[in-house]
């Protein structure tokens, strides 16, 4: 942890927001670089499992930091450790949205990180932000503040911008000249694009300032700001489009796309004109065009090699193939999330 004060000034801000009736759950790093200092490393260790020992070691620090000085606010906090696989299974992700709905209803303060000691490539989150991202539709968040080193998203100029609407108008940014940890401002975008599709404001803001969240709360103009939308994900479909890792892709003719993008229908096997990749019944897949644009992602009801078979056939050849009517189907439209215009 960088900003050794900044513990302090948001257990002075979290306080202040409890007092106007406001729950906030935070999603904090720091536990791998307070573990190196503990264990007396002199630079970041390029192996996974000495890493996962800094985490480890510096994991009960943060914690005791953090526990000291909001436990001099009267405030309770309470430590949840969590790998994205707890998030991609549908079990795990019911229980911890129910655990934290509880320490939130019995006015603890969740403080969330990656349990790094454990995870691997495949269970791993990119960053915190990712990880804010799908933390906020499990506690029903009405906002997402993403603290940063910077005062918010900056232009060409170097100025901030204080409202976007559209964050895929920005994407394509230089992000060297304002990037920080290991997601660095392109991920911050990214996440904010996941917590709006969730139903939640996000504000990027900066950290240094010591009255931020106050700020923000107060509706002051710091930091940039990127409204609610109109249009957001149930749970379950946030979770699809965002917490499962994808195994395959499923290309599809502009027959297909139509069919899913104007009349909210399932995807067919006639429909799909090439596979890649591996995948079983259940698993999470991109759904491209024949030119490679990905317009969303869904759940396959048919392992690859029987979408391979499958690809392009309707009527009694189907049936004939597949054994059975209801089993034509590649996506059914309950398990499918298309990506609104602008991409994903």
């Amino acid at each position: 942890m960088h900003d050794e004060e900044l513990p302090l000034r948001l257990a002075e801000q979290f306080a202040h927001a409890r007092q106007r009736g406001i729950s906030i759950t935070l999603v904090s790093s720091g536990a791998t670089a307070l573990g190196m200092q503990r264990l007396g490393m002199t630079e970041k260790p390029s192996e996974r499992s000495a890493m996962q020992a800094a985490a480890s070691a510096g994991q009960s620090l943060l914690m005791r930091r953090y526990d000291q000085v909001f436990a001099a606010k009267g405030i309770v906090t309470a430590q949840v450790l969590l790998t994205h696989g707890d998030l991609a299974n549908r079990g795990r992700v019911n229980n911890a949205r129910a655990a934290l709905a509880s320490l939130l209803n019995l006015g603890a303060i969740p403080i969330i990180n990656e349990n790094d000691a454990i995870a691997t490539d495949e269970l791993s989150f990119t960053d915190n932000d990712q990880l804010a991202a799908m933390v906020a539709p499990l506690i029903g968040a009405d906002a997402l503040i993403l603290l940063t080193d910077v005062e918010g998203v900056l232009d060409a100029e170097g100025n901030r911008i204080s409202l976007m609407e559209n964050v895929a108008d920005f994407e394509e940014q230089d992000d060297s000249r304002q990037s920080v940890g290991r997601g660095g401002m392109g991920s911050k975008l990214n996440a904010a694009h996941k917590g709006r599709r969730s139903g939640a404001a996000v504000i990027i803001a900066d950290a240094r300032d010591e009255r931020v969240i106050e700020k923000i709360l107060d509706g002051e103009d710091v930091g940039t700001v990127f409204p609610a939308l109109s249009q957001t994900l149930r749970a379950r479909k946030h979770w699809i489009a965002y917490a499962l890792r994808t195994r395959g892709r499923l290309i599809i003719d502009e027959g297909a796309v139509k069919a899913l993008t104007d009349q909210s229908k399932s995807l067919l096997p006639v429909g799909v004109i090439g596979i890649s990749g591996e995948f079983r019944r259940g698993d999470a897949v991109k759904i491209t065009t024949s030119s490679g644009k990905e317009i969303g992602r869904g759940l396959t009801r048919l392992t690859s090699p029987e979408a391979a078979r499958a690809a392009g056939k309707k009527g009694k050849a189907l049936v004939d193939l597949l054994g059975s009517s209801d089993e034509a189907v590649v996506i059914h439209r309950d398990d499918l999330v298309l990506w609104p215009t602008g991409g994903n």
